[in-house]
């Protein structure tokens, strides 16, 4: 196994497991498009991604990454917030990435929002095909990210057992506030637990 150094290379590595060629998947936070194109690769021709930012800039700098690596035709790229993304898809998805925070190289002061993330978190649980997996990574050390965390750490908490794994990872001996992880895999077949 690769050595895992940060949170974002955690989300991949468990994202390359899991989605397949002909997928579709969520980029919820396409940003600078390293997510999103990553998501591309793994989908193939056959599959689909559904990226979304609030960004204008965002939604730019990835379709120029996108095209440039010959990945555009499998990618639907949206200029919305994350929170509209049931919108958009019409038989479920099978995996779906968050990278919280703000665009790297963007406007600093255009972040992500506790409300908002939680919400379209959990949008995002909803059309997610059982099997599914989610991940997110969030960014505690710029203002606002940790209440946001926490405001993710609190929601997730409650998803029942029967029908979630959750799982939540920090990185403990970095300085600086390094991002968290979260991943959420959406249970096939489940039983009660007592």
């Amino acid at each position: 196994m690769d050595a895992i150094c940060n949170a974002t290379r955690l989300a991949r590595s468990i994202m390359s497991r899991q989605v397949k060629k002909g997928d579709t998947v969520i980029d919820a936070t396409c940003g600078t498009g390293q997510d999103t194109l990553f998501l591309a690769r793994l989908v193939g021709q056959d599959g689909r991604v559904l990226a979304f930012d609030i960004q204008e800039k965002a939604i730019k700098d990835t379709t120029e990454l996108l095209y440039s690596q010959g990945c555009l035709d499998q990618v639907a790229l949206f200029r919305d917030n994350h929170i509209n993304l049931q919108s958009y898809i019409k038989n479920g998805v099978s995996a779906g990435m968050f990278n919280l925070g703000y665009m790297p190289g963007g406007d600093h002061s255009i972040i992500t929002n506790p409300f908002d993330t939680v919400l379209a978190v959990n949008r995002l649980l909803e059309v997610l095909q059982p099997g599914g997996i989610l991940t997110v990574v969030s960014y505690p050390g710029h203002p606002g990210g940790e209440e946001e965390s926490a405001a993710l750490q609190a929601s997730l908490k409650d998803l029942p057992q029967q029908r979630f794994e959750v799982l939540f990872t920090r990185f403990i001996n970095q300085v600086n506030h390094p991002p968290q992880f979260f991943y959420i895999n959406k249970l096939i077949n489940y039983q009660e637990v007592y």
